[in-house]
């Protein structure tokens, strides 16, 4: 297997935390999108990361990735075979995406000459990470996993967004604003997967 990927990128360390989860070997080839360099058009037409190549085929897209390991590493199971258990579980990674997506497009915008951003657009993107953290702070009230009390997808979906949105927004409060979630978080980050993939500048 080889991983295209940035370190940086939470949703390549989604797919890097499920591969030490599941002891499942890889080269990493590091590849940062918005470089003049970046090769990562060469694997992903929209030029996205992460890419998967496996016994030739590329796969793209985190929650394609996701389900394609654990199709073919079915040992460690982080998506219950229940179908409908199943849909719980990427509902829970659709929505920490889904959050994550709204904070990547802040920290995009912000790299723009200040001038050229828009005040109304990252108000609109704030409003679904509030919405998206507020949302799970109620859901994971005295939990310590989202789903059928076990670890899965769903966590590792989301415990990358609250660590990249911690790393890329140090001025953040929002485990102030939401205890339990923080509760939530401090009680899955020290998980020895997490420890090996955490973001640094």
């Amino acid at each position: 297997m080889e991983l295209v990927a940035s370190l940086t990128s939470p949703f390549a360390r989604k797919i890097r935390v499920i591969l030490a989860e599941k002891s499942l070997a890889y080269d990493l080839h590091e590849s940062i999108p918005w470089d003049s360099d970046s090769d990562v058009i060469n694997y992903n037409p929209l030029g996205k990361v992460p890419a998967l190549v496996d016994q030739g085929k590329i796969w793209t897209d985190s929650a394609v990735i996701a389900d394609y390991l654990e199709y073919v590493s079915p040992k460690v199971q982080l998506i219950p075979t229940d179908s409908l258990q199943a849909l719980e579980v990427k509902q829970a990674e659709a929505l920490a995406d889904g959050t994550c997506e709204a904070a990547i497009a802040i920290f995009l915008e912000k790299k723009r000459p200040m001038d050229q951003q828009s005040v109304s657009w990252i108000a609109r993107q704030q409003g679904k990470i509030d919405s998206g953290l507020s949302y799970l702070n109620e859901e994971l009230s005295g939990k310590r996993f989202v789903c059928h009390e076990t670890f899965s997808l769903g966590d590792i979906a989301i415990i990358c967004l609250l660590d990249w949105y911690s790393f890329r927004f140090q001025e953040s409060q929002w485990r102030e604003e939401y205890p339990q979630l923080a509760q939530y978080f401090n009680g899955l980050i020290s998980r020895q997967s997490f420890k090996t993939t955490a973001p640094s500048s």
